[in-house]
């Protein structure tokens, strides 16, 4: 069977580079659309992001989109992806604090100005590259081993790496959650589209996971 993709479009980047790794990834036609209509009649949902967390939430929301990607929950398979990921938490401090959709409980805090690797050399902000993700079980990780690379571009992250719906983490000067995930939503920190064989293979189990965690 043929999967229907909806890539949501609400002025976000990084769309067709998200789709184009989808169809990639596996047997699939992909949609980049903000239409609500068009969005509902996928059998999976991407909601991509980049850029600041204030600015996707006002795109969401004046497109009238945030209460459908709500609705969507339960519906349907949905997958958040770097900012995609941040809005669907409780409250972001980027852009002079942000309310979000509160999907999963907990916030998004910045990264320390001052942090340091275990050889005790400086860490810059944004932590921008390649960075190992330890996993929790979850079926999304099928066949993708502890402590793979994933590329990484954030200031602002999910510190607490220990709640309940963390099911990787990474470690930049601190334990990250690097991916969370309920039942029907699994959302990841990083770029599956950037990461090579490891982000196709992620998309991969996305197009044919049924939701369960």
């Amino acid at each position: 069977m043929t999967q229907q993709i909806a890539v949501i479009d609400y002025g976000s980047g990084n769309l067709h580079s998200v789709a184009k790794a989808l169809e990639r990834a596996g047997n699939c036609k992909v949609q980049v659309s903000g239409d609500p209509d068009a969005i509902r009649q996928a059998n999976r949902v991407i909601l991509p992001g980049v850029g600041a967390m204030g600015d996707c939430m006002a795109g969401l929301k004046h497109r009238g989109l945030d209460e459908l990607v709500l609705d969507l929950i339960g519906r349907v398979p949905l997958m958040g992806v770097c900012v995609g990921m941040q809005i669907l938490t409780e409250f972001g401090e980027e852009s002079s604090g942000v309310k979000a959709l509160g999907v999963f409980s907990g916030q998004i805090t910045a990264f320390p100005k001052c942090m340091v690797a275990v050889d005790d050399s400086a860490l810059k902000v944004p932590h921008m590259g390649w960075n190992q993700v330890q996993k929790n079980a979850h079926p999304m990780w099928s066949g993708i081993a502890d402590a793979t690379r994933f590329y990484f571009v954030h200031s602002y992250r999910y510190a607490d790496s220990e709640a309940d719906c963390v099911v990787g983490v990474c470690n930049y000067g601190a334990p990250f959650a690097a991916a969370l995930a309920r039942e029907g939503v699994f959302a990841v920190q990083f770029h599956p589209e950037k990461s090579h064989q490891a982000g196709l293979e992620l998309y991969a189990n996305f197009l044919t996971w049924d939701g369960t965690c």
